[in-house]
């Protein structure tokens, strides 16, 4: 997923903070020359196998084998202690467990061509660098929120929006509003940005909901799920206060796409996997007959129900069956992709109109005849 269209919030950073590299030798202009294409290439041109960073660990690391289990990109890690491993479907491919923002790190200093993090951490360790493209932004696993919180009591009690606590008298230069968080440049950025100028931030990495009571903090800026270990403390969300909503994303090097064309070609494999994967999950086919006069007066009859349209209409094909000794047509067979939630009401609409031997299967994949997220990583890249 390109910049334009990455995950609705009330920021995202749209600056960069280039990579400097400096180097002392001594050599031929010649010689200076390639030393310095190669450090503005970064460690590109030290290896051929295109390297994938995946997190080492917790609920993020094992869906994200999960996934990439079910798009049959299963990571084949023989040595469990080792950080390498392999997927075989994918030739020349690096697997690196990794953490979530080393991930990052390293997409930028070169080391790695692709990676999967959470949109919370590439925001936050990318800090808006332009190399950094986010390929797929939806990957459907961990869901949450970087969220401002407050106490429930004490002078926060009726505050219940950021404009609310900008506006607060106790604010001042000598006296700022203490955070507690462990995004040291998404939350300073979003304070400035929303007009919070007194506040001063101390790092933590974790229980950071204890902060308040023990009096380190008047804040917090933390990733927020259910919301259920804020309500636990006593603290509250406020209107305004969600920095950005985050879940898994492929991310990638703009940099190795366009100067590898190897790296680009297991990106658009790894993407079509995903994608089809990803559109199929949470879809059923529907397989029924019905009787009718041609194939045209039973598809009119199915998209009379606008439940049954599937995605881009019904399949219609004629039964043939063999009465006095002649083939003849009585049925057809209707073929519609129905969403999971809706599938019931589906059935029910499909034999309303005469549908009938009703049969429903889950869907694998659905693959478009090309993806759109890749047509707009092309265009990005300008390829």
């Amino acid at each position: 997923m390109l910049a334009s269209n990455l995950p609705k919030s009330p920021f995202f950073p749209t600056h960069y903070v280039p990579i400097s590299r400096s180097f002392h030798i001594t050599c031929s202009v010649s010689q200076l020359q390639t030393a310095a294409a190669e450090t503005v290439n970064g460690r590109l041109s030290e290896r051929n196998e295109i390297r994938l960073g995946l997190p080492s660990k917790g609920r993020m690391a094992a869906d994200t084998l999960d996934l990439l289990k079910d798009c049959q990109l299963s990571v084949k890690h023989v040595n469990p202690r080792q950080y390498v491993a392999q997927i075989p479907q994918l030739s020349n491919l690096e697997v690196w467990f990794q953490r979530p923002k080393d991930i990052v790190r390293k997409l930028l200093s070169g080391d790695l061509d692709l990676g999967i993090a959470g949109f919370d951490t590439v925001s936050e360790y990318g800090e808006g660098n332009e190399d950094l493209i986010i390929i797929h932004d939806a990957l459907d696993y961990g869901d949450c929120r970087l969220s401002l919180a407050i106490p429930k009591y004490g002078i926060f009690e009726n505050i219940n929006s950021l404009k609310e606590l900008a506006q607060m008298p106790q604010w001042t230069k000598e006296k700022p509003l203490r955070v507690a968080t462990g995004f040291t440049y998404l939350g300073p950025k979003f304070m400035k940005d929303n007009g919070l100028n007194h506040v001063s931030f101390s790092t933590a990495d974790g229980a950071l909901e204890a902060a308040p009571a023990m009096g380190i903090a008047d804040a917090i800026l933390d990733l927020v799920s259910s919301g259920t270990t804020l309500k636990e403390n006593n603290l509250k969300e406020i209107d305004g206060g969600v920095v950005l909503q985050s879940q898994a994303v492929l991310v990638a090097s703009k940099r190795s796409l366009i100067q590898r064309k190897s790296a680009l070609d297991t990106t658009h494999e790894i993407l079509e996997r995903l994608e089809a994967h990803l559109r199929a999950e949470g879809q059923f086919t529907v397989v029924a007959n019905m009787r009718g006069n041609s194939a045209e007066e039973v598809a009119e009859r199915v998209l009379s129900q606008a439940s049954l349209s599937g995605l881009q209409g019904p399949t219609v094909s004629p039964v043939f069956c063999k009465r006095g000794g002649q083939i003849a047509v009585d049925y057809y067979a209707i073929v519609i992709c129905v969403p999971k939630k809706a599938l019931y009401k589906s059935v029910q609409q499909l034999r309303a109109i005469g549908g009938s031997g009703v049969l429903v299967s889950p869907l694998t994949y659905i693959f478009d005849e090309e993806t759109p997220r890749w047509r707009e990583l092309l265009s990005t890249l300008g390829l």
